[in-house]
């Protein structure tokens, strides 16, 4: 066979370690937001908590990060794109 499928990537169990922690440290980060009003800027910081959690959910669990540079820009297109969308929908907020 030839091709992607003959493809493996064995990530170090050290860095799932590390990824998981962070993921729990920011996990801690949202939890701990909470307890503070931002005003506005409270659903900026939650969505870039989450985000950022995303990225390294896609980037080591999903293996993006060993991907082709097509596949990652059609990732990062999509996540511009949904950006994009989020960010009309304060316009509505904003305005009222």
């Amino acid at each position: 066979m030839t091709g992607h499928d003959t493809e493996h990537h064995a990530v170090p169990a050290r860095t799932n370690m590390l990824v998981w922690a962070a993921l729990m440290m920011l996990t801690a980060i949202t939890v701990g937001v909470t307890a503070y009003d931002f005003g506005f800027l409270n659903v900026v910081v939650a969505l870039s908590v989450a985000t950022t959690k995303a990225g390294l959910v896609i980037l080591w669990f999903m293996h993006l990060r060993y991907e082709g540079r097509v596949i990652r820009l059609m990732v990062f297109t999509a996540f511009v794109i949904l950006a994009i969308a989020i960010g009309f929908t304060f316009f509505d907020v904003a305005y009222r």
